[in-house]
């Protein structure tokens, strides 16, 4: 590797399940922002431009960082895509349609048990 160089990657969530993840090797001090304007100028088939350019929340290895990060060797930048749902809402739609009765504590009742039990 070429002094001064780090190496990292950027990952990218394109849909559920779809992760599109390419290797790059930056100049030390580089930041999120950095890598991520990099991206775009180079438009790598596997990364999504529009998700990319629309970018404000990023994370490495899974902890939210601010645009400013500088990036350290063997860092994995993850751009994340916004909720479409709050995950609260969408799990009370889930148990409203399932209902009470199958799902969760209340699928295996003791015969003979009050309801909730």
């Amino acid at each position: 590797m070429a002094e001064g160089l780090i190496k990292v990657s950027l990952a990218v969530c394109a849909a559920p399940g779809q992760v599109a993840q390419s290797d790059w090797r930056v100049a030390r001090g580089t930041t999120a922002a950095q890598l991520i304007q990099m991206a775009l100028e180079s438009t790598p088939s596997c990364i999504r431009t529009q998700q990319l350019a629309s970018a404000a929340v990023f994370g490495v290895w899974g902890r939210l960082v601010q645009a400013d990060y500088v990036l350290q060797a063997a860092d994995r930048l993850e751009v994340y895509r916004p909720l479409l749902v709050d995950p609260k809402v969408a799990r009370r739609e889930r148990f409203s349609k399932q209902g009470a009765r199958a799902t969760g504590l209340f699928a295996k009742k003791r015969p003979g048990a009050k309801a909730g039990y």
